[in-house]
Parts: structure tokens; C-alpha cells; sequence
């Protein structure tokens, strides 16, 4: 039976993607790390019904999403029968956790918090410099957001292998946790003070927005600091991985 679930998930996997009732049931029952499940509108039989309650216990997104998305996401692959799952490339770890690696470290906590960054690749390059600048860890909200995949695996050049990353379902509340921790919490946006012009001492939590939006409304509310990066161009805004770059080295350098 192993043998024929292997064969059968050998055949279903695409990259980071499992398809198939099976196949999915399988993967949630063997603790195999799972960012989210998509689940074709209005496939709510037995089988489905099975696997979004275990989804549910175990606090992974679960989405409804036009069935023309899985037949193009399976093509090649074979009959998604109306579900998949996006497999993580690294097991999550908890907020707590990253507030340890800190302690562990007789350093003040250093976290950066990734508001909906949505590229694989500024992921992956935000977690390849967060190591290089002793970053003690990364949180990222449950929507909206790049997640642990190989592609940020390989973007990040290996350092994901040394950087933790919490996934949270609500990052205003986890802002307020770290902020009761005495933990600042400085956002990046343009209009803020000259980051060079800024104190970065004791606990620090760097907000970086969405590629295109920028911080949310909400979560720019919670920092406690706005901080920019002055341009001297033509152009206004830096690249999401670029800006973070430059703000994680310059934290970095003030703690020595």
C-alpha cells in the first residue's frame, strides 16, 4: 500500500504541489509541512470535507478557487480531482521560537516581518540577507504572502537553512506581543525619517510592505517609527528585497 501511495504521489507532484484527494490526505496525516490547500469551488463532497477539518485542527489556509486554476496548475500531471496542496520547502517555526534564538544568543531580538511580500524571489533574497546581518528571524502572514518554497529555497542561496520562519494568522496582534516585549517596531515606507538619522538600539522588528501597496494602513498604524531611504534619482522607491537589504545592514551595523 506504501509503495503504490508513493508511485501515486510521485506522479501527482509538480514542483511544490501535490494534486489528488489521496495524495493530499496522505501528506496532512504524515506531518509533511503544507503552507495552504486550494480546493475547487463547490467540491465540498465526504472526501474534501475530510481533509479541510484536519486542515482546520491543524491551522493551514484552506481556499476555494475556480476550478480552470487546478486544471492549469495540474496540466501535465494528471486528475487533480478538485484539490491540491502547495508543500513548504521548511517546517514553520513559532514566534516564540524566534524570540529563543535571540535569548539563546544573550542578543536583543532582531525580526523582520514581511507584510504580503508576494515574490518568491524577494522573499528568498530578503532571508539571504537577513542571515548575513544576524537576523534572528522572519514572520510572514498565512495570506497574501510568498511562502517557504523551493524557489525561495533557492533564491535565498542556502541561508534558509539558518533563518527561522513564523507564519502567523494575524500580524497586528503579533506587533502588539512583540511591542509589550519592549521590541520597536520601525516600518519602511517613503515617507518617513531618513533611516541614518534613526535609533536602532535594543529590540528591533523591521516592517517591509508589499512590492506594490507598501505597508498596510493597519500595520503602519502599529510601527512605531516610519523610516525611508532618501533617493537622490529619478526614481522614487527601491525593490522590496533592495530596500530591506539596506535598512536589515544598516540595523546590523549599529549593533556591532
Amino acid at each position: 500500500m506504501q509503495d503504490r501511495f508513493n508511485k501515486d504521489n510521485k506522479q501527482r507532484e509538480n514542483n511544490d504541489v501535490i494534486f489528488g484527494r489521496n495524495a493530499v490526505l496522505e501528506a496532512l496525516r504524515s506531518e509533511r509541512p503544507i503552507d495552504s490547500v486550494l480546493i475547487a469551488a463547490g467540491e465540498r463532497t465526504g472526501a474534501i470535507n475530510h481533509i479541510v477539518a484536519l486542515c482546520r485542527e491543524k491551522g493551514i489556509t484552506v481556499k476555494d478557487v475556480n476550478p480552470t486554476k487546478l486544471d492549469y496548475m495540474a496540466t501535465g500531471v494528471g486528475n487533480h480531482q478538485g484539490i491540491a496542496a502547495y508543500i513548504a520547502a521548511y517546517e514553520y517555526v513559532s514566534v516564540e521560537d524566534i524570540l529563543k534564538n535571540a535569548e539563546d544568543k544573550g542578543e536583543a531580538p532582531f525580526i523582520v516581518i514581511l507584510d504580503e511580500v508576494e515574490d518568491p524571489h524577494n522573499l528568498g533574497a530578503v532571508i539571504r540577507t537577513a542571515e548575513a546581518s544576524g537576523v534572528h528571524g522572519i514572520i510572514i502572514p498565512k495570506r497574501r504572502t510568498a511562502t517557504l518554497t523551493s524557489a525561495v529555497s533557492k533564491a535565498s542561496a542556502g541561508a534558509l537553512e539558518y533563518v527561522p520562519v513564523a507564519k502567523v494568522s494575524n500580524l497586528a496582534s503579533v506587533i502588539d506581543e512583540l511591542k509589550e516585549k519592549n521590541i520597536w517596531v520601525y516600518g519602511a515606507d517613503m515617507n518617513g525619517q531618513d533611516f541614518k538619522k534613526t535609533d536602532f538600539s535594543g529590540g528591533v522588528a523591521l516592517v517591509i510592505g508589499n512590492e506594490g501597496k507598501g505597508i498596510s494602513r493597519l500595520i503602519r498604524e502599529k510601527c512605531d517609527v516610519i523610516v525611508s531611504i532618501p533617493m537622490k534619482g529619478k526614481i522614487n522607491s527601491l525593490n522590496a528585497a533592495v530596500a530591506a537589504g539596506i535598512l536589515m545592514t544598516e540595523v546590523s551595523c549599529r549593533r556591532g
